[in-house]
């Protein structure tokens, strides 16, 4: 640049819009029809199931369901629709399983047992809290996503993901301070209390499953072709399935099933329904999910991860009556704010 010359200008807002643009039409070119196709349907599987999944939780609680060993259960009892998509890439496009090895094997049964805790935890939060509010406060895995990444696998932590997770636990904090006007009034202030702390375990640990999972495929699997991705998640939600069954024969939640439904709101029919879609709308959350991740980007499931909360908050207030107060509303914004932000900071850096 030549002496007395003018800075050159920053790009401003619109041009990086128009970059984006740009880039997006040229990878809509690359890509071919099926391609777009499984992507809608995967983004459809996550904006529709993850949300009727925890309205479906609540809803069992709500209509006179009170086992938490059957809700976390119902989460995991949907793995064979996952391996029903596998078999076809085995038998039709000749693909070959992964071999197991020693240490791929404890991974999965670590990853399998974390998993039906998690589900558990998760299980207690919906048990006390409204839909609404659990989602929203599960929102912190973000944080402990980010967390356990920089500790675990290394990931660097960029001023976007920061300032996320300072919004984020504002966001919470808003929440915490609101619990009279939130609570449903046959839960007690310490059951609204203990549903926080295991919606916050429940997200602790959901990201440290997600730091460990990205580790095993770094360290052992070393690729991420489709049905490597599914393979896992078969694997761990299969041995999830395992631990969540021996725990709730121990406690003996699969005898009182019977007499469950029988005093269910709606009937026995009524409850039967509401556990089958529970486990059919969680797994076909976790197959978009896994979808969108593998055909998009990370950046993509987080704008959809950041969409489908105010879609439970919105869906659970119109259909279950949830509390919704201006400060839950406040949270809800300022929530949102903070996954926009994380976005934004990390697509713009994708893209430059």
């Amino acid at each position: 640049m030549e002496e007395g010359s003018p800075p050159k200008p920053s790009a401003s807002l619109w041009d990086r819009v128009l970059n984006w643009k740009r880039l997006a039409f040229e990878e809509y070119k690359r890509k071919p029809a099926s391609h777009w196709i499984l992507l809608g349907l995967s983004t459809g599987a996550m904006l529709v199931a993850f949300p009727a999944s925890s309205l479906l939780s609540r809803v069992y609680y709500s209509n006179g369901g009170t086992s938490k060993w059957i809700i976390s259960w119902v989460a995991v009892a949907g793995w064979p629709l996952t391996a029903l998509i596998l078999l076809p890439m085995y038998i039709f496009w000749g693909t070959s399983p992964t071999p197991l090895n020693t240490k791929l094997t404890l991974c999965y049964i670590v990853l399998g047992f974390l998993s039906a805790a998690d589900n558990l935890m998760y299980a207690y939060a919906y048990a006390y809290l409204p839909a609404s509010t659990a989602a929203l406060i599960a929102t912190s895995s973000l944080i402990f996503s980010a967390l356990f990444g920089r500790l675990i696998v290394k990931n660097k932590l960029n001023a976007a993901m920061i300032n996320a997770i300072v919004v984020i636990t504002a966001g919470i904090i808003i929440i915490a301070l609101d619990s009279d006007s939130d609570r449903y009034g046959n839960v007690s202030q310490n059951q609204y209390v203990m549903g926080f702390i295991w919606d916050v375990m429940g997200s602790a640990l959901h990201g440290l499953i997600f730091a460990l999972s990205e580790l095993v495929f770094v360290k052992l699997l070393g690729k991420r072709s489709f049905h490597v991705v599914l393979e896992q998640q078969v694997m761990v939600s299969f041995l999830a399935f395992v631990f969540t069954t021996i725990g709730t024969v121990i406690s003996k939640d699969f005898q009182g099933m019977a007499s469950e439904a029988k005093s269910f709101e709606g009937g026995e029919a009524a409850y039967i329904l509401v556990l089958i879609w529970g486990a059919i709308t969680f797994q076909l959350g976790v197959l978009g999910g896994t979808a969108v991740l593998y055909l998009a980007s990370t950046v993509l499931a987080g704008v959809l991860n950041a969409v489908r909360v105010p879609i439970t908050s919105i869906a659970a207030v119109i259909l279950l009556h949830d509390p919704m107060s201006g400060f839950k509303i406040l949270s809800l914004v300022i929530t949102f704010w903070g996954f926009s932000t994380y976005i934004y900071g990390n697509s713009f850096k994708a893209a430059s």
